[in-house]
């Protein structure tokens, strides 16, 4: 495993890193990725992001139910998600300087009590608050289990973080499923059903937390090594903020379309309910399908040259989905899916790799902004939705790829950590 790089001197601290020392790192990338912990912490991310997607599926019927109107529609994923953006940072600082190996099974657990809540909700209110109490697990299983893929990537930071997110990205879709096949039929008190997933999660991580503890348990901070071609710290902090940008123009995209398509295909095409969750279905289908591709094309080519790729290549799709109809709309959010979560894997670790004596934090950071801008890109969304229409919302977002352009402004990395 090559060993995380950066100067002392452009970061103006101690570089220390609260992972395995290099003796014992070199003997783990030789015995390769363990893959029973990525499968094992892929698959929790699986059940946790499918719990987390359950909440976007049922808006229609929340929105029946209480006589919602869009810009209620976006507070609620607000509530959800900017609690996980406002903690998820605060969660991997903590982390960094004390590792917490079962603290994703506590995490789990809010996300229990959250859908128990949600299934019994009777007012806005309650909703919000069983939506946030969901966005809290979200902020303490994120940094941690991101940590435990890295452990367990053998030194394929690429592969490991896109085994992770194809999880994730596979359970977001899995949401309009199982509601379009559970929750639609039965109600919205059929979502305490999905609280057994929740525990299941809490098990799986308590055994992944048993197999961290002794990987931690008395191990040092490995000093970093200074490498001469790191970027200094003026060249990482416009790196940092490039990537947030970019990081901007993919999230918000992919909530207008987790939020809103389902409306948008009733509106335009006027399919039923469960007919448009289907289609949502196959543009997260894709997402997780991209998410998987672009961390190992991002340890052979290197990562700026797939975020270069995915963010901006993304561009001419999106212009043209507006304008498509029900069957083009389909093909185009496949590929749309496909190209621009490609970016994920290869941003997250691109900025670990900036900042390694910082990992829980950074990892905390991005995945938090990953979730603020969604609830709150939501929330914007929504109010513009009840003012103009949805389909202008759409025609708007279309040129939310161009600020892929800002790629051209990330340094190149030296070769042993690209």
């Amino acid at each position: 495993m090559n060993k995380p790089v950066v100067s002392e001197e452009a970061l103006g601290e101690p570089v220390l890193v609260p992972e395995l020392p290099p003796s014992l790192a070199a003997k783990a990338a030789a015995a390769g990725p363990a893959y029973v912990v990525l499968a094992g912490i892929s698959f929790s991310h699986f059940l946790n992001d499918t719990m987390q997607s359950l909440i976007a599926s049922v808006y229609p019927i929340l929105k029946d139910n209480y006589a919602l109107d869009f810009a209620q529609i976006g507070m609620i994923t607000l509530a959800f998600q900017f609690t996980a953006s406002l903690l998820q940072p605060l969660v991997g600082h903590f982390t960094d300087k004390k590792a917490q190996p079962f603290s994703l099974s506590i995490g789990m657990g809010f996300t229990f009590f959250g859908l128990l809540l949600l299934s019994v909700a009777h007012s806005y209110g309650i909703i919000l608050i069983a939506a946030s109490l969901v966005g809290l697990g979200s902020a303490v299983f994120h940094p941690e289990s991101s940590r435990i893929a890295r452990l367990a990537s053998g030194g394929r930071y690429g592969f490991a973080q896109s085994v992770f997110q194809l999880g994730g990205s596979f359970g977001t879709s899995m949401g309009p499923v199982l509601a379009a096949l559970i929750v639609v039929p039965f109600g919205q008190p059929s979502i305490a059903w999905f609280s057994s997933i929740a525990f299941l999660a809490i098990v799986i991580l308590w055994r992944i937390g048993a197999w961290y503890k002794p990987q931690i348990s008395g191990k040092k901070a490995a000093t970093i090594e200074r490498h001469p071609d790191h970027p200094d710290r003026r060249r990482v902090r416009i790196a940092l903020i490039v990537l947030v940008a970019l990081l901007f123009s993919k999230q918000l995209y992919v909530s207008s379309l987790s939020s809103y398509y389902i409306f948008y295909l009733i509106d335009r095409f006027g399919v039923s309910t469960q007919a448009a969750q289907l289609y949502l279905f196959i543009f997260l289908a894709a997402n997780a399908a991209g998410a998987f591709i672009g961390g190992p094309l991002g340890d052979r080519f290197g990562r700026k040259y797939v975020i270069w790729f995915s963010i901006l290549g993304a561009l001419p799709f999106t212009l043209a989905l507006p304008y498509a109809g029900l069957f083009a709309s389909a093909v185009l959010t496949v590929v749309i899916g496909v190209i621009i979560s490609s970016a994920t894997s290869a941003i997250i670790v691109f900025a670990q790799e900036l900042m390694p004596h910082r990992f829980g934090m950074i990892s905390g950071v991005f995945f938090g902004v990953a979730f603020g801008i969604g609830g709150l890109g939501a929330a914007v969304l929504g109010k513009l939705a009840d003012h103009t229409s949805i389909a202008f919302v759409y025609q708007l977002c279309a040129f939310l790829p161009a600020i892929g352009l800002l790629a051209v402004f990330l340094p190149k990395m030296p070769k042993a950590v690209r």
